[in-house]
């Protein structure tokens, strides 16, 4: 439920007591009804001081009760304005029907109270502006609660919205960051399977074979950590460093991840504008598929480079893909294209499958 404008009551009764205190001391005098008049002001102060958050019909009575004792014991007849807090604290506790329907009522009552005790009020100038003042002053206090209310109805759906944008973001990150060790842990430790198997089956056969392949799985392991540390570091969403350049990082890939039972060869043509990460996971997936998944024996990497983008296909030999295992890290792979404007296109068959992707400069 929306709350009253704390300073508003709290203003009026510094005025109102401020006003007939004055009147008090150059009029008739400090007596007690001045003193019991300062006294309700400071216990409605009080009370409204600790009760913004109770909404009830028992403590909005228990107001209008005392402001009705402050107007009787005022002398100077300031007080009168005080019962613009009806309609205002009304709006607050029970809805802006109730509000409206108080600030007549409370119109009403002045009215009646004038005809009842001053004679002629309504040809009587000094009264008449006192009404007119004191219904504007009622419309004035609704409308101020109109505003109070919209502008804390309109902060809670702000907050509502950044606390969703908060959770969309560390959702976002969370997958960033799973689709960054998938696409480079998953690739390396692809890479050092393979390095470790060709140096398993070549130590007895070809010892200068077999160390060069754990030398490469050493790479690999190394790359993974880095590239592990990296993404790491690089918090915010899709801050990812780019690689030196495609062509070099490709050709560094392949070297190490060639030989065994894989034939790994890369096909590089045009001019490179910039580095383009996208393609470098790509490569990184379609490797890790024929590598692992599709049992290839022949993987051909290629690269063109034209006016419009880049586009690299992954091509192997392998028994190719079924709908069941384009999992999670093709799924970020998509993922990572579509955020560069570019497509995806993978065809596969028991022949072999084609991984190609493009992206624009």
């Amino acid at each position: 439920m929306p709350r009253p404008v704390p300073w508003i009551p709290t203003v009026l009764y510094g005025a109102v007591l401020a006003g007939g205190v004055y009147y008090a001391l150059i009029g008739p005098g400090f007596g007690l009804r001045t003193a019991a008049f300062a006294a309700l002001l400071c216990v409605l102060a009080a009370l409204d001081g600790r009760a913004w958050r109770i909404h009830g019909t028992a403590v909005f009575a228990l107001r209008v009760a005392l402001l009705g004792a402050v107007a009787a014991l005022d002398t100077s007849g300031l007080s009168r304005v005080l019962f613009v807090l009806v309609p205002f604290l009304g709006f607050f506790a029970f809805g802006p029907a109730a509000g409206m329907w108080l600030g007549a009522g409370c119109v009403a009552l002045l009215a009646g109270a004038f005809t009842a005790w001053v004679p002629d009020w309504e040809v009587r100038a000094e009264y008449i502006a006192d009404l007119l003042m004191f219904s504007l002053g009622v419309v004035l206090a609704l409308a101020m609660a109109a505003v109070a209310v919209r502008e804390q109805r309109a902060r809670g759906r702000l907050e509502g919205t950044l606390a969703q944008v908060a959770q969309l973001s560390a959702a976002r990150e969370r997958n960033r960051l799973a689709r960054e060790i998938h696409d480079s842990l998953g690739h390396h430790l692809t890479a050092i399977g393979v390095q470790l198997e060709k140096a398993e089956a070549f130590a007895s056969l070809d010892p200068a074979g077999s160390a060069r392949a754990v030398a490469h799985a050493r790479w690999s392991a190394g790359r993974a950590l880095d590239e592990v540390r990296a993404s790491v570091r690089t918090l915010g969403p899709e801050a990812e460093a780019e690689p030196v350049g495609l062509s070099r990082t490709l050709a560094d890939l392949v070297h190490h991840l060639d030989g065994g039972a894989h034939r790994i060869s890369l096909d590089v043509s045009g001019t490179e504008r910039r580095p383009l990460l996208v393609l470098y996971r790509a490569a990184q997936e379609g490797l890790t598929n024929a590598c692992r998944h599709s049992g290839a024996s022949a993987i051909h990497v290629r690269v063109r480079y034209d006016d419009d983008g880049a586009r690299l296909s992954v091509t192997d030999n392998g028994r190719g893909l079924d709908g069941a295992e384009e999992g999670f890290g093709l799924a970020g792979l998509r993922e990572r294209v579509r955020l560069a404007d570019g497509t995806v296109d993978l065809r596969s068959s028991d022949r072999g499958t084609v991984l190609t992707v493009g992206v624009p400069w």
